[in-house]
Parts: C-alpha cells; sequence; structure tokens
C-alpha cells in the first residue's frame, strides 16, 4: 500500500498578522460602549435633574404669583401690608422649592454613581454586596444624625414652624432666619453673629412672627396720682393711636388698660396693652409709649419710669387670654342645697314688683 506524505500548509511568509488589530478593535468597541452607556447615563441623568427642577421652579413659582394677585401687589416685599397667611406661604414654598431641590440633585448623583459602576463592571457589585453591607451599615450608624438633622428640617418647614424673615428662639441662638436648608438654619442675631443651628438639635421654637403679639407698657406714677385719671388718659391715648391712619392696619384688637399691676418703691405700676400684628409689636410699643409721656405731660401727671415688659413663664400663661380670664359653667357640687329658682339675686323682669319675687325682700 503505498502512503501518501501528509502536507501541511505553512502561510506565506509575507502575509500580514491581523490578530492584534482584531483585538485592538475589539477592545476599542468594548470602551466605546461602555463610555457611550456612562455618556448616556449622565445625560439622562442631567435632562431628569434639569425637568424636575424647572417643574418646582414653576410650581413654586405659581404659588407666588397666586398669593401675590391676591394681594394685589407686584412684589413679595410688599405682602408684608397683605394678610399674614400670604407671606407665610411665600416663604415656606420657597424654602421647600430649595429642599426639594437638593434633594433632587443627591438622589440623582447616587442613582447615576450606581447605574455607571453597573455599567462598567456589572459583577462587581454582586460580588461587594458583602463589603457594600458593611460599609453602608457603617455610613448608616455615623450618619444617623444627618438624616436626622434632614428630616427634622423638612418638618420644620412643611408644617410652617419655621420660614425665612421669621423672628424665632431656637434654645441655641435667637434673631431672625436667613436660611433654612436641608441640614441646618441659619440665624443672625442682633449683634450680626451668623449661627449655624443643626436641624436635629431644634427642640422647641419660640415663632415670634406668626400670628399676633402683645405691645405691654409698665407705666410708673408718683404714689399720690391720680389713678383713675391715670388709666382713663392711658386709655383715651392708646385708642387714639388704633384709630390713626398710620397705625390701625398694625393693630388687632382696641387696647386694655389691665391697671393697678404693683406698687413698686415710690412709683404705682399700671399697665396698658395692645394686641398687634407680629411684626409690628415693636414699633406699636415705641409710639405708644411716646404718646404716653406727652398724654400725660398735659395732665401733670409726674413719670419717674415707662418701660415694656414681656411676660414668661406662669404669669404670662395666665395673660394669654388678657385680664379678664373666659368665663366657665361651675363644675356641679354634690351635698349642696340645689338654689331656690327665684330669689333676690334674680334680675328683675319689665314691670315686675320687688313683693312678686319669692323669697325677696318685702
Amino acid at each position: 500500500m503505498n502512503m501518501l506524505p501528509l502536507t501541511t500548509e505553512t502561510p506565506a511568509p509575507d502575509a500580514p498578522d491581523t490578530g492584534w488589530w482584531t483585538g485592538a478593535l475589539d477592545t476599542l468597541l468594548f470602551i466605546g460602549g461602555k463610555a457611550l452607556t456612562v455618556a448616556l447615563i449622565i445625560a439622562s441623568c442631567v435632562v431628569i435633574a434639569f425637568v424636575l427642577r424647572l417643574v418646582i421652579r414653576r410650581v413654586v413659582q405659581r404659588i407666588v404669583n397666586s398669593a401675590k394677585s391676591k394681594a394685589k401687589v407686584d412684589d413679595t416685599q410688599a405682602l408684608e401690608r397683605s394678610p399674614l397667611a400670604d407671606m407665610r406661604l411665600v416663604q415656606r414654598t420657597r424654602t421647600l422649592g430649595s429642599i426639594l431641590q437638593n434633594i433632587v440633585n443627591v438622589m440623582l448623583v447616587v442613582i447615576a454613581l450606581v447605574l455607571i459602576v453597573n455599567a462598567l463592571t456589572p459583577t462587581l457589585l454582586g460580588s461587594l454586596t458583602l463589603l457594600t453591607a458593611a460599609i453602608g451599615a457603617g455610613l448608616g450608624f455615623g450618619a444617623q444624625n444627618i438624616v436626622k438633622d434632614v428630616l427634622n428640617g423638612i418638618f420644620l418647614v412643611a408644617e410652617d414652624q419655621i420660614g425665612i424673615g421669621d423672628v424665632v428662639d431656637l434654645g441655641l441662638a435667637s434673631g431672625v432666619v436667613e436660611y433654612v436648608s436641608v441640614r441646618v438654619t441659619q440665624v443672625r442675631d442682633v449683634n450680626g453673629t451668623l449661627w449655624y443651628v443643626r436641624n436635629g438639635e431644634v427642640t422647641r421654637i419660640g415663632n415670634m412672627s406668626q400670628g399676633w403679639a402683645r405691645a405691654i407698657v409698665d407705666l410708673g406714677v408718683q404714689p399720690d396720682a391720680d389713678l383713675d385719671l391715670v388709666e382713663a388718659t392711658m386709655l383715651e391715648t392708646a385708642q387714639g393711636l388704633a384709630k390713626d391712619p398710620k397705625w390701625r392696619t398694625r393693630i388687632i384688637e382696641r387696647p386694655e388698660v389691665w391697671g393697678l399691676e404693683s406698687i413698686d418703691g415710690d412709683a404705682l405700676v399700671v399697665r396698658v396693652v395692645m394686641k398687634t400684628r407680629a411684626n409690628a409689636m415693636d414699633d406699636v410699643a415705641q409710639e405708644l409709649r411716646r404718646r404716653l409721656r406727652a398724654a400725660l405731660a398735659e395732665k401733670d401727671v409726674i413719670v419717674p419710669r415707662m418701660t415694656s415688659v414681656t411676660l414668661s413663664g406662669l404669669d404670662g400663661a395666665r395673660r394669654v387670654r388678657g385680664a379678664n380670664p373666659p368665663k366657665t359653667r361651675p363644675n356641679p357640687v354634690t351635698g349642696v342645697p340645689p338654689v331656690a329658682e327665684r330669689g333676690i339675686w334674680r334680675r328683675k323682669k319689665p314691670g315686675e314688683k320687688p313683693g312678686d319675687q319669692e323669697g325677696g325682700v318685702k
């Protein structure tokens, strides 16, 4: 049997080797595909962020414009002359809008990073599950104060506890609120110091810019002064201030004279009170002191001192409703004989003689 020799074809010595070119092309295509995926993720997040910011800005602007149109003003600063609710609505809306924009930015950055890592190495997140869980637990334990600050900041604004421009007492700082962010609140005190208060550390808030306030003026007169004359002059002066066209928009209710409060040394202290708008208390108190001094000087009443006071504690709690507490029906008491239906204390009816009352004095 004839055996044919096995022959193998060998490439020509001048044939080019294209293996490296194919590998380089595949590498470039892989890198280009990943880069394109990353670019698409970033572009999508940017577009979503732009759309959400536009929506938030449009909603905020619509609410602000609605408040301005109701108040018939062109500038939000002029809302101080309109009802307080409109100004509070504008402040709360703008603050919530800034907080929502910050939250949207943070969430989109985190989502973009996760998608980019997953696109570059799909198995990386799965292989690092235990490590990422440990890192997440550590970050969660270390960042619990940050989460607390963020949640408290959202509730502070959403519940209208605080707003930009409010005069507040946060316990840690007192002054005017200049900015409310997701984590901290900036308060400027009377000395110009800017305080940064973490929202999670705020346990109580005293807001002096909501609702109404009372301008309380204590006036000291000489011990031998005519109290009736002094009280009548004080009430007349306060009523004149309340009827003044310049000041009547800042005063809510009729003024009250709470009478003789105390005898302090060589002076009798008489108190007059005016219920005002929250942001007009100091101006009204100053004008009231000026007018009281001039009016009492015309009556030849010497005023040793005159001060504005701020009630606090139990004294302030008892006087919330004014000098006279509200009338309530007394609780029934057992073991007491019933009161006669008609007696000497019953108000006499028209045309009824005193002798017609049962149990009355004849």
